[in-house]
């Protein structure tokens, strides 16, 4: 084997290392993981190609955008996300409107299979108004 074909041959196994590298960091390396609490405003399954859960929780909080600290002003900041469970988006789909809270894991990109959102809901720990659930969702999920 010539120089040449050396140095192509390593030059070509170390971008493919660092695009293989870059890719698991960029699409499967969690960044941040937490829990968000929330109204839960809506949830949908959309999608062309690929169909995903998607939806989008309120958080309110209290904020001060007059400037003064006698005057608090209510705000609202919105949770993005997509759930790749069906198991979580069943348990969504019948929540809507309600309290919800979820646990989450953040990544540096999205997947078109996964979602359209950098955060995934992987589970519900808590619904506000358990009894309002149907039946057989309650007693097929221990999280709740």
């Amino acid at each position: 084997m010539t120089t040449g074909k050396k140095i192509a041959l390593w030059t070509t196994l170390g971008l493919v290392l660092a695009l293989g590298v870059f890719s698991y960091v960029r699409f499967f390396y969690v960044f941040s993981e937490g829990y968000q609490t929330g109204e839960l405003n809506k949830f949908s399954y959309k999608g062309y190609v690929f169909k995903t859960y998607e939806g989008i929780m309120i958080l309110t909080g209290f904020g001060n955008k007059s400037g003064t600290p006698d005057k608090p002003t209510v705000q609202s900041n919105y949770f993005e996300f997509s759930v790749a469970d069906k198991d979580v988006a069943d348990i969504l789909s019948h929540s809507t409107g309600k309290r919800v809270e979820v646990h989450y894991k953040q990544y540096f990109g999205a997947l078109p299979w996964r979602g359209f959102q950098k955060c995934i809901v992987d589970e519900v720990v808590n619904v506000s108004q358990e009894e309002t659930l149907p039946a057989d969702v309650l007693n097929e999920q221990s999280v709740l």
